[in-house]
């Protein structure tokens, strides 16, 4: 059994991950960071959870770029081929649950 306290993990620089679990090839992170990643596609399906901040999420859909803020308790669901990048407001701790190895 293992207790994490999300509030309480900082990274040493942008992005930086808590590996969590590992079942069957779907990887449980736990990520924090106060800058932008890249625009990106993953290999698999994504599930991204806001634990603490704020982020905004853009995306493309039918080519055209969109942008929804997320908040603590948000959840954003990529689906295989979606392009997004994830814009912290500030620093924030995300959960992020998908294939091991992806971006």
């Amino acid at each position: 059994m293992t207790i994490i306290r999300s509030r309480d993990f900082t990274g040493s620089r942008p992005w930086a991950a808590l590996d969590i679990a590992s079942m069957n090839g779907i990887g449980t992170r736990l990520h924090w960071t106060d800058q932008p990643y890249i625009w990106h596609v993953n290999d698999g399906q994504e599930v991204f959870v806001v634990l603490d901040g704020q982020v905004r999420m853009r995306y493309r859909k039918d080519g055209v770029e969109q942008a929804v803020v997320l908040e603590v308790g948000d959840i954003f669901y990529a689906e295989i081929g979606c392009e997004h990048l994830a814009e912290p407001l500030g620093e924030v701790r995300v959960l992020v649950i998908e294939t091991e190895g992806s971006l």
